[in-house]
Formats: C-alpha cells, structure tokens, sequence
C-alpha cells in the first residue's frame, strides 16, 4: 500500500515558488515512499508573430529549400 504523502510548510513554499514566475510550462514533482524527492520545472516562452519576423522565416525557409532538396535527391 503506498504511503500518504507528507507535504509540510518547506515543501508548499518551493512549490509555490516555482510556479509563480511562471507563465507557460509545466511542474513534475517526483514522489518516493510517500516523500517529494525532486521536482523538474519544465519552462516555455512564448511569443507573437510579428510581421517582420515572419518575414525573416520565410526567408530562411527559402534559403534552406535547395539543400533539402539537393540531400532528398541523392
């Protein structure tokens, strides 16, 4: 039968503190014999799609075009 697990004070305040700052993202928090033993915090950053950074995309997707088709030809 798995053990209840103990979550004191120390425990909620570096959880809470792992999660505020954070906007987009996820918190795995690895528990053994009923204990927090590791928490991994895994972070993503967003952001808008501006016209002059589509622009820069488009072209590294032409620029990249001809080698891929060159590597697919082989």
């Amino acid at each position: 039968m798995a053990k209840p697990l103990k979550v004191d004070e120390v425990w909620i305040t570096r959880i809470t503190d792992l999660l505020n700052d954070m906007e987009f993202g996820s918190l795995q928090i690895v528990v053994h014999e009923g204990q927090i033993v590791q928490m991994e915090r895994t972070e993503r950053k967003r952001f808008e799609n501006t016209s002059s950074g589509a622009a820069k995309s488009n072209e590294v997707s032409r620029m990249a075009s001809p080698h891929l088709r060159k590597s697919s030809s082989r």
